[in-house]
């Protein structure tokens, strides 16, 4: 990369290794890790493990100690000049006399926004940015997708046979996929800050939306969302009595069920305004969000472009014609109408395949 050596490159991927070992548990923060280096060699590593705790910064000068003097910090994020739940991360950088910041990309937060690289440059410490700062922004995008559009960043998950089935007529669909498909969207449930659903699709299958895989050790259950424009939340559905917090949006004015909140969103023809939600839910903190519905709510975000990533199992077989498709899409009459996307990863994840799209139109 021009302006930074091969070392530096080095150096900053490392920090954003280190940054990913927040990905289960960082949220609402962002991913952050830090590198210190003196006369060539690491003298110090951190990263952000947990909101409310130390940030990547404060913990790699700790592991520095008085080597931090003089040396080169390599920071994912653009140290931050404000107080939160932690002191500016800027300041202690000046305080433990650090020679140069390379920052990878700026936060894009209205509360810091480059204010922390000022605060540097303006303490005389040489900072630079710009440095994998792809591979940052891709890290963080839910982040960035909250911070800058006031929504996060929406994963709609499909699961289906060939043919684009995802259940049989009378609604037989245990399991179209297999067990590794099943374990790979728990590492999605537990990446996301929210589970959202619709309200058929709890009455249909009762779902826990929650992250049972003890493999990803996440501080709490992903915040789970149900549409439900009439209030039609079973009292007794069962993700009502498991761990974590249930969110009703509705349009209507009864109360929700006990074990859940209810959140008043304006009605829409579809049933409840779905950008009001997803804006309601960037208020409360929600970075990335993964969305796991019936036909009808998943056509509605392909159709109005409410999402940002498809990822798709498809199981090798085919389920026939008397059937229940992926999604309830208009009934385009020209190719011109398509919805066309964009293919960034296909893989096999035990006999199944899983493709990653986004859309281009």
């Amino acid at each position: 990369m021009a302006g930074f050596s091969a070392f530096e490159t080095a150096t900053m991927s490392r920090a954003l290794k280190l940054a990913e070992r927040g990905r289960y548990s960082a949220r609402p923060n962002p991913m952050v890790g830090c590198v210190i280096v003196k006369h060539g060699e690491i003298v110090g590593e951190g990263w952000h493990e947990k909101t409310g705790e130390a940030h990547a910064e404060i913990n790699a000068l700790k592991s520095a100690g008085d080597a931090a003097a003089g040396a080169t910090a390599f920071v994912t994020l653009e140290p931050c000049s404000h107080h939160g739940r932690t002191p500016p991360c800027a300041d202690a950088l000046i305080e433990a006399g650090v020679g140069q910041v390379i920052v990878s990309m700026t936060d894009p937060s209205g509360e810091v926004d480059g204010d922390g690289m000022r605060r540097l440059d303006a303490a005389g410490i040489v900072v630079r940015s710009g440095l994998l700062e792809s591979q940052s922004r891709l890290l963080n995008r839910g982040f960035i997708s909250r911070v800058t559009r006031s929504r996060p960043f929406v994963r709609l998950k499909l699961a289906m046979s060939l043919d684009g089935a995802v259940a049989m007529e009378n609604g037989e669909s245990q399991w179209i996929t297999g067990p590794e498909a099943r374990a790979d969207v728990q590492r999605l449930r537990a990446e996301s800050g929210a589970i959202m659903t619709g309200i058929a699709t709890v009455l249909a299958d009762d779902p826990s939306l929650n992250v049972r895989d003890q493999r990803f050790q996440i501080p709490s259950q992903p915040l789970r969302v149900v549409l439900d424009s009439s209030m039609r939340m079973p009292a007794d559905a069962r993700m009502l009595t498991l761990p974590g917090d249930t969110l009703i949006a509705t349009a209507s004015t009864v109360d929700a069920p006990e074990g859940a909140q209810r959140l008043r969103v304006p009605a829409h023809t579809d049933g409840v305004d779905v950008p009001a939600v997803l804006g309601e839910l960037a208020a409360l903190g929600v970075n990335d969000l993964l969305v796991e519905a019936g036909p009808r709510l998943a056509g509605h975000l392909l159709r109005e472009r409410l999402f940002d990533e498809l990822v798709i199992y498809q199981s090798p077989h085919i389920m026939g014609s008397r059937t229940r498709r992926a999604a309830e899409t208009p009934s385009w009459t020209a190719l011109a109408d398509r919805l066309e996307c964009d293919i960034i990863d296909a893989r096999a994840v035990g006999h199944d395949q899983r493709i990653t799209a986004k859309a281009l139109n």
